[in-house]
């Protein structure tokens, strides 16, 4: 766990969008291109670039898209309660409630997590 208050908000986001990169990984054996995250108040949004796994895109691209429509969302639902403990685990706030998507035809998957009060972070340095 990290004690988030000794993070800026920019160091927080990066280290969620690392995290939630290495569990994509560990889980779906599967490394999305880029995850940009964006806290703000007390919603965290997230969207995942290349989302899809190899055999959804294989399903996608031979005319089953409402089968690797139907897998993408079993696996975002399968690995929710994960994503939402490693946000509860580094803000040390519960997640009240996790809105999930992914659109096919881009590969792009949004997440946003709305939690029960905002994140105390340390205030930017000035320059």
């Amino acid at each position: 766990m990290t004690e988030s208050r000794n993070l800026t908000r920019g160091q927080m986001e990066r280290k969620l969008s690392q995290d939630i990169q290495k569990l994509y990984r560990q889980e779906l054996g599967h490394q999305p291109q880029k995850i940009d995250c964006d806290i703000s108040n007390d919603r965290i949004c997230i969207v995942v670039e290349e989302s899809l796994t190899q055999p959804e895109n294989l399903l996608k691209n031979s005319g089953q898209k409402d089968l690797s429509r139907e897998i993408r969302s079993k696996l975002d639902e399968a690995i929710q309660p994960q994503l939402k403990q490693l946000i509860q685990n580094e803000l040390s706030i519960k997640v009240l409630d996790v809105l999930m998507d992914t659109e096919l035809d881009t590969g792009r998957s949004g997440m946003i997590f709305v939690l029960e009060s905002a994140p105390q972070l340390r205030p930017k340095a000035s320059s």
